[in-house]
């Protein structure tokens, strides 16, 4: 698992890199565009004692580009639990450990958030390595508001949870973004559509590749192109645009506490409905408190 021949290969040159620390080193790869690496990200996957992935064969790929003859480990949902152990007993061990996703930064959609929560509770230093992200490079070039903006994940699959989670984000005051399967694509903003209106919105498809493609419009309309067009082709990213004004009303945030409140504490949905809506939180508390009473009266 130890990494003796530390370099990496840009232009022909051999770079030797420095040896690392030990720690967990969080690294962002690639989304698409192999060439959108960072000199660090590149020293820290040739350096790292142990470096663990999602798919090996994946990233053999981005190995093999810049000559870091490593033996990448797998690490993913459906191992994490014998994986992450022997990950964190390396690390114990005082040894450097490196976690890079199939594409992009890792812990978004993928699992591992606990390999760095089981890290944080055994005292391990957790370092992170930035580079690309599908979320901000499809949200900058979208040409919607990116003062403030909700990363949202994927939709549920079913129709009526999927309904479920957009009527909790639709008072959200915030541009919102969705990774979506392209064959569910025409799906998800049929539904968008119907549940949050006629919002602007843009769909990024295989971005920072070499048929990147960004189309815009409102949802209906990016609705009704997917529909008559089918599936797209790569990995898609959607961007809808904020509520006016006029939408985040009373009703739309008494249905967001109670979808809330269906997750978790009062209180706490009290809490996360006022950061995602700007209203107070002692305002939020009381009025959910009162939905429920009149909720459990009827």
């Amino acid at each position: 698992m130890e990494n003796r021949a530390a370099g990496y290969v840009i232009a022909g040159t051999e770079i030797a890199a420095r040896p690392l620390e030990p720690a967990l080193y969080l690294v962002a790869t690639p989304i698409g565009n192999l060439a959108d690496i960072t000199l660090r990200a590149l020293e820290t996957l040739a350096a790292c004692d142990v470096l663990a992935c999602e798919d090996t064969r994946v990233t053999r790929v981005l190995l093999d580009r810049y000559g870091i003859r490593q033996k990448p480990v797998a690490y993913h949902e459906h191992n994490a639990a014998e994986a992450g152990p022997r990950l964190i007993a390396a690390l114990e061990e005082g040894r450097s450990v490196a976690l890079v996703s199939d594409a992009g930064t890792p812990l978004v959609s993928d699992p591992g958030y606990r390999l760095v929560e089981a890290a944080r509770a055994a005292g391990i230093r957790i370092v992170p390595v930035p580079g690309a992200s599908a979320v901000l490079a499809a949200l900058t070039a979208s040409g919607l508001p990116s003062d403030a903006f909700l990363f949202a994940g994927f939709l549920p699959v079913k129709d009526g949870a999927r309904r479920t989670r957009l009527e909790a984000l639709k008072a959200v005051p915030a541009t919102l973004v969705f990774f979506e399967s392209p064959r569910r694509l025409a799906d998800s903003l049929a539904a968008m559509a119907e549940v949050l209106g006629g919002r602007s919105a843009a769909v990024g498809r295989e971005l920072t590749k070499a048929f990147e493609e960004f189309r815009t419009g409102t949802l209906p309309e990016l609705a009704a192109h997917y529909d008559a067009a089918g599936a797209p082709k790569g990995e898609v990213v959607v961007c809808i645009g904020p509520p006016a004004a006029a939408e985040a009303d009373a009703e739309d945030i008494d249905r967001l506490l109670l979808s809330l409140a269906a997750e978790m504490p009062a209180s706490k949905a009290a809490g996360e409905a006022a950061r995602m809506t700007g209203a107070k939180k002692p305002e939020l508390y009381r009025r959910l408190l009162a939905l429920k009473a009149a909720r459990d009266a009827s």
